[in-house]
């Protein structure tokens, strides 16, 4: 009984001594994370535990660290239709501008002011609650695209829609109207650049790996396809002879044949959902469907006969409408692949630590050499 007491006496201080190492240890992690907001010890990973660790190849159980987006079938009829709208709206004010065709401008602004009443039907149609849009005015927010955009598109509905009304009852025996439909159709131009572009910024400022990885080529992307939709669509309304339309055709057909090119040609692991499976089948289609074979339909129509051209020509409109909505609709698609891809946040985690890394190395010679130069 009277070595107990030592024994007891040894196991508590040898506990308190590891106690005081842990507290020491403790507070000069604390004294880190405050000093440098970061800490640069690794955790100790018991051996057997059954907590996975995470990596690029296994993910964190597994399990998707995103969300998916959570849209209906309405937001790529959403996107398809307003980028048409505002591109439409575009047009019709340059044609009117330049003394085009009356025809070209009274059909321009008819795709404008369709356009301008079924996109924000769709979009209360996607919130399910009409009243949830209107909670969405309350508040305007520049750094917020979606906030920007639900002002672009009250904006831009009743003023395109004005447009057309005064475009259609005007006459040289009322010129008030002329002056009302120059100044709303100005104002739906304006308007009609961002319902061109802000769905492409709207997705590319997300977590969603292949939406971010191209958000600056996302907002582009769209305004093209949008331009070669509106484009297509005057002219199947009976404007297949306008060479301007087709031009802006040919332009918008060759950019997208170009981004199509870039994204083919783009090695990064969060373009795959855009080249593999059913989003990567779409958003391919799509593209091909919107740029090389309207492009060359386009091209062969200037070498052929009156008749014989303009069923090229409204072969290339129509391929264009309907690779300007796959397009969308593949976007969509790929956002979702992305999201289910457990690996790729942490690919993207594992990318930027090794670019910190080689950051600061970098920094580290840098330093050295000024701090040589500054010797001499």
């Amino acid at each position: 009984m009277k070595s107990a007491v030592p024994r007891e006496r040894m196991h508590l201080a040898d506990s308190d001594s590891r106690f005081a190492g842990r507290q020491t240890r403790l507070d000069a992690i604390r004294s880190q994370a405050l000093q440098t907001g970061r800490v640069d010890g690794s955790g100790v990973r018991l051996a057997g535990s059954p907590i996975p660790v995470a990596s690029v190849d296994t993910g964190y159980y597994g399990i998707p660290m995103l969300k998916e987006p959570q849209w209906s079938w309405e937001i790529p009829v959403y996107f398809f239709v307003g980028g048409a709208a505002g591109a439409a709206a575009v047009i019709a004010q340059f044609a009117q501008l330049t003394g085009a065709d009356a025809e070209v401008v009274s059909d321009a602004r008819t795709v404008a002011a369709i356009g301008s009443i079924v996109t924000p039907a769709l979009l209360v149609s996607d919130l399910g609650v009409p009243s949830r849009f209107l909670n969405m005015l309350r508040v305007f927010k520049v750094q917020s695209p979606m906030s920007v955009g639900v002002y672009i598109v009250s904006g831009f509905s009743p003023s395109a829609t004005l447009a057309k009304i005064a475009n259609y009852l005007a006459d040289q025996s009322r010129p008030m109207l002329r002056i009302v439909e120059s100044a709303s159709g100005l104002l739906s131009a304006l308007l009609g650049l961002g319902m061109a572009t802000y769905t492409g910024v709207l997705i590319g400022a997300t977590a969603i790996p292949v939406w971010n990885q191209n958000i600056d080529s996302l907002p582009i992307h769209f305004a093209l396809s949008g331009l070669g939709a509106a484009a297509s669509a005057i002219q199947l309304m009976g404007n297949e002879h306008s060479r301007a339309l087709n031009m802006i055709s040919m332009g918008s057909a060759l950019g997208e044949t170009l981004e199509g090119v870039k994204l083919e040609a783009a090695a990064a692991a969060a373009n795959d959902p855009l080249k593999k499976g059913f989003s990567g089948t779409i958003t391919r289609l799509g593209g091909v469907l919107s740029g090389p074979v309207p492009l060359g339909l386009r091209l062969a129509a200037a070498f052929v006969g009156e008749k014989r051209s303009k069923q090229l020509v409204r072969g290339a409109a129509a391929t264009t409408l309907v690779g300007s909505f796959l397009t969308r609709l593949g976007w969509i698609r790929a956002g979702h692949a992305s999201a289910r891809d457990y690996r790729l946040p942490l690919q993207i985690g594992h990318h930027d630590q090794s670019a910190i890394k080689l950051g600061a190395s970098v920094q580290a010679v840098a330093d050295q050499s000024q701090s040589l130069f500054g010797r001499r």
